[in-house]
């Protein structure tokens, strides 16, 4: 179980503080920001009491770190992992059929977000997980979970990763499910399908389900526990559930090329197989030194958990005690409730608290800002990873998303880290200066060939990828977005360079064309054109943009557009399913954030939108400081699995007041103070040629 004893409440010295100022330099020991603590107002009142909270929420070492929350399937695959394993922790399983029993939907359904319409893999899984619980079909809930079902197209109409576990547990026969030959370690990068063309996240799923499907598994339940009763036909009779269709002829080839795996699969020699299982095993041995776990993901976890037992691995070996480890701290028991995260946050949730707090006047000695810079230089990677297959003399440097992930740094954690350590001052110690010139050079080395950034890797856009069987999430690849090269726009314009430079160049196209009709851009990493118009909007401020082009005007009208009656932004996730609902949503408050951000980094700092945006957040702030925040808003796979950030409505609100209050007093942003100082030289870089 995860360790949640590492962070603390507001300080005693915190809360007096409080007591004896009304200022939110006082608050943050900022005396060159009294000219805030002297503007008193209800604007005021709310910063300063979402600063403490945040304050409080600070580990000892440093570091914040929310909670991360999925939808029903990861609680409910962790109840089934167990199963696999043949362990069992009554106490828990009950706390996790209480989150499941709350987050049902009266239709009988579950969601993939809070509101949302019920998803068909979700609610089967979760039903079958009642089942393993020991809940009986007959009960109401039950009963009115297996009607939608049935009447949304039976069991057989579930996703792929549904469809493997109901094969693992002898609910489907394995037939059903799309090829994987764990030959497939042996394909050359150069081939049109191999292990390096698809995303990270994918790589690492992938691998252990070889050795799963090439073993195929089938763990027996009672009669009691099965959910044949979902089904419209009988599952051992079924076989295609991946038809032909006429409007696709590359998905079709490979439904096609899925036929004839499946067909020769058992006549592959045994020492072929072998070989081929000894490579799957070797790379997730590779890929999981360090106690994150293979990923740092639990769908990656849990299938190489369960693909190194197949391989013989017994509960002392070593890399083994390591999944198991890892999945056990992504849970997050309660007194009366229990669920298991997808992952952690502690790097993102640590820069975006840190940016907060320096543009709310924190000064660079402050204790809160000295831990926290140093706890992030402590968790920069310097070690190879995936990421080099693509990228030829490339030197690590970047941030990943979790505590242990070396093997997978980001673009996007690292540009957020980068410019929360340019806010705190860190490029003002020598020492400092190595280490942010590395990380640097690492996100201008992994632009894409057209301008853009990925994720995870460079030039991950083969997109007829998402065509394979396997590939029914649509999410096989890490192309180029916008949020993530704008956010590396807004990186190098801060670092001092202009927009004349090639790599930015090339960024600003990208963006140009990426625009929506509309005036929006398309959030891949949040929810969703809100943030994303934010995401770009933010970097064409910083970059020195002319904020008067029509198409930034349009952007802004987009969002001063879809400002909702009560002053608040909000989008739901059902804008990624339904264009109809882009901008459209109940309000949130980190939506909220977001907006107001983008429209002040427009120029729009006195706006109309912008203060209804500040008077939303003031009156809708809780009496602990926060901002109460059911809606997922932020995106794992667009329009199959979204993620609810708890941290997103803690820190975005206290950036956004934080730039608010700044305005209102006729003072620049910690961004615009550091960059009127002059470019920051951090040495020569290795990349030069994509800047100068």
């Amino acid at each position: 179980m995860l360790d949640r004893t590492n962070q603390q409440n507001p300080t005693e010295t915190q809360t007096a503080t409080l007591e004896r100022e009304e200022g939110f330099g006082s608050i943050l020991g900022g005396a060159r920001h009294h000219e805030i603590q002297s503007y008193k107002e209800p604007g005021q009142k709310a910063l300063d009491a979402a600063t403490l909270a945040l304050l409080g929420a600070q580990a000892e070492d440093g570091h914040w770190r929310y909670d991360l929350e999925a939808d029903v399937t990861i609680p409910s695959e962790y109840v089934m992992l167990q199963r696999f394993f043949g362990r069992s922790d009554r106490d828990r399983e009950r706390r996790i059929g209480n989150y499941l029993k709350r987050r049902q939907q009266k239709n009988g359904s579950w969601s993939l977000y809070h509101g949302g319409p019920g998803d068909i893999s979700a609610t089967v899984k979760a039903y079958f997980c009642m089942k393993l619980l020991g809940r009986s079909k007959d009960e109401l809930p039950m009963v009115k979970a297996r009607q939608w079902i049935r009447a949304n197209g039976g069991a057989e109409s579930v996703n792929v990763f549904t469809r493997i576990t109901l094969a693992i547990f002898g609910q489907l026969p394995w037939r059903v499910v799309p090829a994987m030959p764990v030959e497939i370690m042996f394909l050359p990068s150069w081939w049109f399908f191999s292990l390096n063309k698809v995303s990270y996240w994918s790589r690492c799923v992938i691998v252990p389900l070889l050795v799963i499907f090439a073993k195929k598994p089938t763990i027996k339940l009672s009669e009691k526990e099965g959910i044949e009763e979902l089904f419209l036909s009988d599952p051992a009779r079924l076989r295609n559930l991946d038809g032909f269709r006429k409007d696709s002829i590359v998905k079709n080839f490979f439904i096609g090329l899925d036929r004839v795996l499946k067909l020769v699969d058992p006549l592959v020699p045994r020492f072929v197989r072998d070989r081929a299982l000894r490579l799957a095993e070797r790379w997730m041995r590779e890929h999981t030194k360090g106690p994150g776990g293979i990923g740092a993901i639990y769908p990656a976890i849990a299938n190489a958990a369960m693909a190194l037992r197949l391989l013989g691995a017994e509960d002392d070996d070593p890399d083994f005690v390591r999944q198991m480890k890892a999945i056990e701290d992504l849970v997050l028991d309660e007194e009366k409730e229990t669920y298991c995260q997808p992952c952690v946050s502690p790097i993102w949730d640590t820069c975006l608290s840190l940016s907060a707090l320096s543009e709310g006047g924190a000064p660079n000695d402050h204790p809160a800002v000295q831990s926290a810079v140093e706890w992030l230089f402590d968790n920069q990677i310097f070690v190879g990873g995936d990421w080099q297959e693509n990228t030829k003399g490339l030197d690590p440097g970047g941030w990943a998303f979790q505590y242990e992930n070396d093997k997978y740094p980001d673009v996007d954690d690292t540009g957020m880290v980068l410019m929360a350590l340019l806010r705190a001052g860190a490029h003002e110690k020598t020492a400092k200066k190595k280490r942010l010139h590395q990380a640097l050079n690492w996100v201008l080395g992994m632009q894409n060939p057209d301008g853009s950034w990925g994720a995870f890797d460079v030039g991950n856009n083969c997109s007829y990828l998402n065509n394979i069987p396997f590939a029914d999430h649509g999410a096989l690849v890490d192309p180029g977005t916008a949020d993530l090269t704008a956010r590396c726009i807004e990186l190098l314009a801060m670092i001092g360079h202009k927009k004349e430079s090639p790599a930015i160049q090339r960024a600003m196209e990208f963006l140009k064309n990426d625009q929506e009709e509309d005036g929006s851009w398309y959030g891949r990493w949040g929810v969703n054109y809100i943030y994303g118009t934010w995401s770009v909007l933010a970097a064409l401020g910083v970059v020195g943009e002319d904020m008067a082009k029509p198409y930034v005007r349009k952007a802004v009208r987009w969002l001063e557009d879809h400002q909702n009656s009560d002053g608040g932004w909000g989008e739901s996730c059902n804008s990624y399913d339904d264009s109809d609902l882009n901008g459209c949503g109940v309000s949130t408050a980190s939506q909220t954030a977001w907006a107001m951000l983008g429209l002040m980094a427009s120029g729009e700092y006195s706006s109309k939108s912008v203060e209804r945006g500040a008077d939303y957040l003031t009156r809708t702030q809780n009496a602990h400081g926060e901002w109460d925040e059911e809606e997922y808003t932020g995106t794992g796979f667009p329009k199959v699995f979204y993620l609810r950030y708890h941290g997103y409505s803690k820190y975005f609100p206290v950036w956004a007041l934080a730039i608010y209050r700044r305005n209102r007093c006729g003072l620049k942003t910690r961004q615009e103070e550091i960059m009127e100082k002059g470019p920051i030289d951090l040495g020569p870089l290795k990349f030069a040629n994509l800047t100068s």
